[in-house]
């Protein structure tokens, strides 16, 4: 359902929240995704949420 290798996922994710969700907890459950996976594979890239940013940075 998402993409799997972590540079894909970053842009998929950020997508998602840029032009369709107000906030990281709104697309995972919308999505039915696993929020603490996402973050998880994200910070191996060095990646975590900005809230005020809505995205990852």
């Amino acid at each position: 359902m998402i993409p799997n290798d972590p540079a894909i996922l970053l842009s998929f994710v950020n997508t998602k929240l840029r032009d369709f969700y107000g906030s990281f907890d709104e697309m995972c459950s919308d999505m039915r995704l696993d929020g603490d996976e996402i973050k998880k594979k994200l910070s191996l890239i060095g990646y975590e949420y900005k809230q005020e940013r809505n995205q990852f940075v």
